[in-house]
């Protein structure tokens, strides 16, 4: 590159570094290198048959004792050529008429060309022009150190080969097997015949082209072909099969619905082919985010891949492709929930967090699903649609912790709640006003539990007065309040009521005790007033009662702390060091007060 002004110098290319550097960095592993060799044949066959409709395309792999030879009676190229294409890095491939007949195959083929640098000491080339009958042919022979040599050649037709010599320690790419192996790996959908020729046989690699192109007696069929086709291509046996007959797009292929259920960070490995050669088998960013319930296998003429040629470019087409697969794969559910609900349930029973992540965002779709799509509730697994018939009012628990504190009282006392605490479920309920007018849905809070239990009769209540008192002394310290209420089932002692200002506070305070200086003092300046719990004790619990009737203050404490502790595994909520301590202290009260009474029930209790 030169530059305008006085004194300007060129670049200068360091050829033999620039082959290493794409040659071994460029490309992920040695396995392109057939690649490389199957689609510049291709695109030669392509470019040829172009002006020449009737023009052989048959591609042949030759192995024997020396390496690798690839033919193909594609359009070839000139002494001119070579040098240009083969011997200038970069250089290009729009500025005349057979460099745009051919933009694809000259648009890859030097570049290409060097990944089999990978694996070869030597490549050979030896061409003929199809499109300038009267250029001689040439052989233009390069080696790894990056130096390359021109000279006239010997062949009858038109068409090019491609001689590699296995480097030292790379034999292996070159056995029969691998040979076989990638070949089909890559090129078993191409549209022209290729084999692979060596021990003296022929192996067919293209298999009449891609199973969702063929035609069938029956949809049952096909069905069964396309299944067959992903179990055999992808590793397992798929759930469900979804065409992707998109021609807007430029896209044909299935989409292959995973037999259990998937990570929704997992975005998905799909396997891409580019006009019928594979890109990769693990590509990301086909298909939308929600949609990692399925794997891809498709063939494409419209997207770009990257330099590599090992993924998908990311522009306005792969955009434009991802949204109409998208809209594939939604039509295919609310086709399934018209026509097929028991096949959408066996999806669903798999799938369900696939299409919640969808339907988060569609609500025509959210109101389709509402009789399939299940959901925690305190009348156990339901739809929103029959739970909301049963609730006007929703109430959303936003976590687990917190749906299992009330679960068993909420059921009990008839009040709806749903855990919301799973994935993308607290959006939907929210949603649920949106497809159901009527329907109320409010955030749990613990004041509607405690209004919904049965207060204790006053006189009761007074007569208890020294024990509450004592109850709330014992676990003030740790921002508790305890009241009595009466509640089922009676097998339930205590009930643990938390907010989620109670449970910030304290985790901005064990954060606090835990950091450094200038962290607690920041820390320390975010403190609120304290937001505090609650205990709730069921005055219909026979061991509430007992626990009334002891006079022994420090059994007392004990015992009440030993609930509160209870009360916190029966919600599920880890325990803080405070409330492990608490856990120790009482426990061994009460193993002191046994060891004191010999077991008896001493005061009473």
């Amino acid at each position: 590159m030169s530059v305008d002004q006085p004194g300007g110098h060129t670049f200068q290319v360091d050829l033999r570094g620039l082959v290493d550097l794409l040659s071994h960095h460029l490309y992920s592993s040695p396995r392109v290198y057939l690649r490389e060799l199957l689609q510049n044949a291709v695109d030669a066959v392509t470019a040829r048959r172009a002006t020449e409709p009737d023009a052989p395309a048959a591609i042949t792999l030759t192995l024997d004792g020396s390496g690798l030879r690839v033919d193909d009676p594609g359009v070839g190229l000139t002494e001119a050529d070579v040098h240009r294409f083969l011997a200038t890095i970069g250089r290009s491939s729009k500025r005349d008429e057979i460099e745009g007949a051919r933009r694809e195959f000259l648009g890859q083929f030097g570049i290409g060309l060097l990944a089999c640098f990978t694996v070869a000491e030597e490549i050979r080339v030896v061409t003929r022009s199809a499109l300038d009958p009267a250029a001689p042919a040439v052989e233009w022979r390069a080696a790894s150190d990056g130096t390359y040599a021109v000279r006239p050649a010997h062949r009858d037709e038109p068409g090019t080969t491609v001689h590699l010599t296995p480097r030292p320690g790379a034999e292996e790419w070159f056995t029969t097997r691998r040979v076989v192996e990638l070949a089909r790996d890559f090129g078993s959908l191409l549209p022209f015949p290729v084999t692979v020729e060596a021990d003296g046989r022929t192996v067919p690699i293209t298999d009449g082209g891609a199973v969702w192109d063929r035609a069938y007696a029956s949809p049952a069929e096909r069905r069964a072909a396309l299944l067959a086709y992903g179990a055999r291509t992808l590793g397992f046996t798929p759930l469900d099969v979804v065409e992707l007959d998109v021609p807007l797009a430029g896209v044909r292929g299935a989409a292959f619905v995973l037999p259990t259920a998937a990570n929704p960070s997992d975005t998905g490995r799909h396997r891409i082919y580019l006009k019928g050669m594979l890109l990769g088998d693990a590509v990301r960013g086909l298909l939308p985010e929600w949609a990692f319930f399925v794997r891809c296998v498709i063939d494409t003429d419209t997207l770009r891949p990257t330099a590599s040629r090992e993924g998908l470019y990311e522009d306005e087409t792969l955009a434009a492709v991802r949204e109409a697969l998208g809209a594939r794969l939604r039509d295919w559910l609310t086709g399934l929930a018209a026509q097929d609900p028991a096949r959408l349930g066996r999806f669903l029973a798999v799938h369900s967090l696939g299409v919640k992540a969808l339907a988060r965002h569609d609500t025509e779709l959210l109101a389709i699903m509402l009789p399939f799509l299940r959901f925690e509730t305190t009348d156990g697994p339901v739809t929103l649609a029959e739970f909301a018939r049963r609730h006007p009012v929703v109430h959303v628990a936003p976590s687990v912790e917190e749906f299992r504190q009330v679960a068993a009282i909420a059921a009990a006392q008839g009040i709806g709640v749903v855990n919301g605490g799973y994935t993308y479920d607290q959006e939907l309920v929210a949603r649920l006003p949106d497809v159901l007018p009527g329907v109320q849905v409010a955030e749990l809070a613990a004041d509607v539990v405690t209004a919904a239990l049965d207060a204790v009769p006053a006189a009761e209540e007074l007569a208890l007065a020294p024990f509450l008192a004592a109850a709330r002394a014992a676990l003030d310290p740790l921002a508790c309040d305890v009241v009595l209420r009466a509640f089922e089932p009676a097998s339930v002692s205590a009930l643990h009521l938390d907010s989620r200002d109670a449970r910030g506070e304290r985790a901005r305070a064990d954060l606090e005790a835990e950091s450094d200086d200038l962290w607690a003092e920041i820390l320390g300046a975010l403190k609120s007033s304290e937001p505090r719990t609650t205990l709730v004790l069921n005055h219909r619990s026979p061991a509430v009662r007992r626990l009334a009737a002891l006079t022994d203050r420090a059994l007392l404490t004990a015992a009440v702390e030993a609930l509160y502790a209870q009360a916190l595994l029966m919600a599920g909520r880890p325990l803080r060091p405070a409330d492990l301590a608490l856990v120790n202290r009482a426990f061994d009260a009460l193993l002191g007060w046994a060891a004191r009474t010999g077991g008896s029930d001493g005061e009473g209790a």
